[in-house]
């Protein structure tokens, strides 16, 4: 039996589902219970001090802690059991990956379902993916591990998270799985609209909000060059408002409440659009919105304001040409502000599903002065697309954001360095779903923590075939591309790819390469070329393949690895694999 420290004999909660003349209403421990909760990694204690009462996770690795500081701060949690996506090679016609998800959320409900701060199930998030969503397969998956979950514990109700309504959603959660109590809905832009849109949609199941927040990248206006303009701090706090008074308080006996996102800082799509913090820690005005939303207060000092930032010229520039920008930046309270200014190049990645993405570089030297009223800066030599930020701070931790894209003119290149992996897979180019050799004999774990060359994660390979057997991993786009589908990336102009390697003992050989599909593939790798028998030494080395003048313009497979079956298990680590230029 797991013991809880903050309540070593506390008890489950109860939660209860129920349908009444004015619709459906959530009990906890008998009493009604409307969720106004967030998700996110920023600090529980601000969230509780904020007037939430709920916590969401979207999987269970660190469930252990989120249950046990949020009990201790009279907060519940939405447990997430993560659900794998086809767009990360998860297949839900294969029998052996199902069965194996199913066993994993078995084993979370078993372990956390006596937790007196659990709340509910939340069985996967847009697991339906971002087309159709009407993979009948799926659906079933999902239903077969709610039945289990409500056999194992029927005091805490199943939620299924969708991104959004449309496609195959409706049907997949309220007619394909009869074991779903309640439809958990992603809405960004349509959060406004979204009890109309569900009701006109034939709803049979209450909702929670489970995210909502700005209109995501893909529902705004676009540069010419198809960059997304991005609403300022100030834009969306307002937006925060209406989705949650219009999307969540006027759909009463629906809506059984929501969890706004992002309860601290994300790198998606730009360096600011998603978190309701900095990287730093600095509230935004979102977290003064929802304050005073859950509360009913409105805290004593607020965030800074900003408005759209104006460009003196155009926002199409020559190649170190000189920009100045007007700003309108104020202080609720009148207090100092300070201001930093940054030009980034633009990441280029809008695709929704919220993976990760690495931060895009910083310009060192193109802010030449920058002030709360404006900056001037120069453009850099290398053609393609730029975002320029200001960050504005006041004295109490509050902070406003605001950017505006640029376009230096000329032909674009791949931004370098280009990741084939950094922190692990997700929002990674390639994915490590081409398995070749004696495969069944390899593990691989891409979020292997311990001693990783840079960041929080490197890639830890364990193969344990017989002396003489070998295996091998291809890094491919799209997942499991071996030449029979477009796709690829141009990576014209890159001169080396550079990877940092260790064995658990030293002396572990490997052998690495870029390309693989042949001219004889219907899509085949524009080049290819690799470096076979390098030694690994106990700490982690640098090795570097040249790319001379290789044909870099479409390459569908990023990276591949190959190593030999020994006498004793061979554990391979890798980390920061990149092209560069």
């Amino acid at each position: 039996m797991v013991l809880w420290p903050a309540a070593a004999s506390a008890k489950a909660i109860p939660v209860e589902l129920r349908q009444t003349q004015q619709g459906w209403q959530l009990l906890r421990g008998g009493e009604p219970y409307f969720i106004r909760g967030a998700g996110g990694d920023a600090s529980l204690a601000q969230l509780a001090a904020a007037g939430a009462n709920s916590v969401r996770t979207w999987g269970a690795d660190n469930a252990s802690e989120v249950l046990d500081t949020a009990h201790a701060l009279g907060l519940s949690v939405t447990v997430g059991i993560w659900l794998g996506h086809e767009r990360h090679g998860f297949d839900y016609s294969d029998e052996r990956q199902v069965r194996e998800q199913l066993e994993r959320a078995r084993q979370t409900v078993l372990r956390y379902r006596d937790h007196p701060a659990l709340l509910l199930w939340g069985i996967g998030n847009e697991m339906e993916g971002f087309k159709a969503g009407d993979n009948p397969a799926i659906w079933t998956a999902v239903n077969d591990i709610a039945a289990m979950v409500k056999q194992l514990d029927p005091h805490h109700p199943t939620m299924a998270v969708t991104a959004d309504i449309g496609g195959g959603r409706m049907d997949g959660v309220h007619k394909r799985c009869p074991a779903i109590d309640i439809h958990g809905i992603n809405s960004y832009g349509g959060a406004i609209s979204l009890p109309g849109r569900y009701r006109d949609a034939g709803a049979k199941k209450p909702y929670v909000l489970t995210e909502f927040g700005p209109p995501g990248n893909w529902e705004v206006p676009k540069t010419e060059w198809n960059a997304p303009i991005e609403p300022t701090s100030t834009e969306k706090a307002e937006f925060y408002r209406r989705s949650y008074e219009q999307g969540v308080l006027a759909a009463p006996g629906l809506a059984l409440g929501s969890y706004v996102f992002n309860w601290g800082f994300k790198m998606e799509a730009t360096a600011t659009w998603f978190g309701m913090f900095l990287d730093d820690g600095a509230r935004l005005g979102a977290v003064d919105t929802m304050t005073e939303l859950w509360s009913g207060s409105i805290p004593k000092d607020l965030a800074p304001t900003v408005e759209p930032l104006v460009i003196e010229n155009k926002s199409r520039l020559d190649p170190g040409a000189p920009v100045r920008v007007r700003a309108v930046i104020a202080d609720p309270e009148g207090e100092a502000i300070r201001v930093r200014w940054v030009l980034r190049r633009e990441s280029g990645d809008y695709a929704t599903g919220g993976d990760f993405r690495p931060m895009p570089l910083e310009i060192e030297g193109a802010v030449l002065e920058g002030r709360t009223d404006g900056a001037r800066i120069r453009m850099p030599v290398d053609p393609g697309p730029y975002r320029l930020y200001v960050y504005a701070y006041d004295m109490a931790g509050n902070a406003a954001t605001a950017n505006v894209p640029l376009l230096v003119k000329g032909e674009a290149r791949t931004p370098m360095p280009f990741y084939v992996y950094a922190d692990g897979f997700e929002g990674m180019p390639w994915v490590p779903s081409g398995w070749m050799g004696a495969f069944d004999s390899l593990t691989l774990d891409g979020a292997h923590a311990e001693n990783p060359h840079e960041g929080t994660a490197c890639i830890k390979l364990r193969f344990t075939g017989e002396f003489g057997s070998w295996v091998g991993v291809a890094w491919q786009h799209p997942a499991n591309n071996w030449g029979e589908m477009e796709g690829g990336y141009d990576l014209t102009g890159a001169t080396q790819l550079e990877l940092w390697a260790r064995g658990e003992y030293g002396g572990e050989r490997i052998n690495i390469g870029v390309g693989l599909l042949e001219a004889d593939k219907a899509h085949p790798d524009s080049g290819k070329t690799s470096i076979e028998g390098l030694v690994l030494k106990s700490a982690w080395q640098r090795f570097r393949i040249p790319l001379g003048k290789l044909g870099l313009s479409s390459i569908k497979t990023g990276f591949v690895v190959t190593l030999s079956g020994q006498r004793t298990p061979v554990n391979v680590y890798l980390d920061s694999i990149r092209f560069v230029r």
